[in-house]
């Protein structure tokens, strides 16, 4: 069961949003499918991303796998913390392991996402 105040990608990213700013992750799925994550590479703040487009990479003992952007906007932060504790995104992945908060371009992309039922569905193959 996935946290039901998300919205979430194919990509397995999730979108928590608050007023005209989204906070990004990705799921508790994805972090367990990579393993233990190793780095993680993520933009700088001001920069425009495009839904869906790649914003950063992920590392883990398994793989390296694009990020995928679920909803545009301007990056007003990353997450600091990932830089010296990758390892957040396997603990906390919809807490302390958030990697982006963006300034939503376009709110209605937001609900274009998989609410959460449709996800668990997705997941669970």
């Amino acid at each position: 069961m996935v946290p039901p105040d998300l919205r979430y990608t194919k990509d397995h990213e999730w979108v928590r949003l608050a007023g005209d700013e989204a906070i990004v992750g990705i799921t508790a799925f994805a972090a367990g499918q990579l393993g233990d994550i190793v780095f993680v590479e993520l933009p700088d703040a001001g920069r425009v991303l495009e839904q869906f487009a790649t914003f950063g990479v992920v590392e883990s003992v398994k793989a390296v796998s694009d990020l995928f952007a679920p909803i545009g906007g301007e990056v007003l932060e990353t997450n600091g913390a990932l830089a010296a504790r990758p390892e957040l995104v396997n603990e906390e992945p919809y807490g302390g392991g958030w990697m982006l908060r963006v300034r939503v371009a376009d709110r209605r992309q937001f609900d274009e996402l998989l609410e959460p039922a449709a996800y668990d569905a997705l997941v669970a193959g």
